[in-house]
């Protein structure tokens, strides 16, 4: 986890329900802190500053949220975006205890290559994107990188329990749970279509001998 501080200012805020619309025409971004030890409280920030810095906190960043001369570390819970647009419209932040162990999903990340992707013609699927751990908040990991080079055939597959992680952190996912495997690319066949005898001889030039027939049987009741 980076030790940098990340610090993001906001004020209480007093509107709710529609009202938020008119925050947001002004450029504030309406969210809310809650914890075990505080009550959900409503807050405000500056829509640009805050956008900015939530963009780049995971899941289990540590964020101090900066309310007047109160400060609480908190995590962020839930982002709600416009889903034309993408920007951010509300935030809810998890205020946590830095000496009581936490609950929280931290996201996988798949690195290196798989050999399997480059001799087999094979691809790697991701079956688990993310963790259940428990640990203390300083020592969440900002995500947990799983090394995907070990899938050499289409028999090999990542578990949970072949993830080693800090002994400070306790891993709640099902140990049995497969992260990632590898399964052949499935080619498809593009069969060709049948093509009708009749038009078939009419694309090659060929006058079908039906209309033929037909033509002189035609010729011979006019004479």
């Amino acid at each position: 986890m980076d030790s940098k501080e990340v610090i993001l200012k906001a004020e209480k805020r007093t509107d709710t329900g529609k009202k938020v619309n008119v925050l947001r025409r002004s450029g504030l971004l309406p969210g809310v802190i809650y914890g075990r030890h505080l009550e959900a409280l409503p807050i405000q920030m500056d829509f640009r500053q805050a956008s900015k810095t939530i963009s780049h906190l995971t899941s289990s960043s540590l964020v101090t949220i900066e309310i007047g001369k109160k400060k609480h570390t908190a995590i962020v819970r839930d982002r709600q975006k416009d889903v034309v647009i993408g920007h951010l419209l509300h935030v809810d932040f998890l205020a946590v205890s830095l000496t009581e162990k936490l609950r929280t999903n931290v996201n996988i990340e798949l690195i290196g290559t798989s050999p399997a992707e480059a001799t087999m013609d094979a691809v790697v699927v991701q079956s688990l994107n993310e963790l259940e751990i428990e640990c203390l908040p300083q020592d969440l990991p900002e995500r947990i990188e799983v090394d995907i080079s070990v899938l050499e055939t289409t028999s090999d597959v990542i578990m949970v329990n072949s993830i080693t992680l800090s002994d400070k952190i306790t891993i709640l996912t099902d140990p049995n749970e497969v992260i990632a495997s590898v399964t052949h690319i499935v080619q498809e066949v593009e069969e060709e279509p049948e093509v009708d005898e009749l038009e078939e001889l009419l694309e090659e030039g060929a006058e079908p001998e039906v209309i033929e027939h037909g033509k002189k049987e035609e010729e011979e009741e006019t004479k």
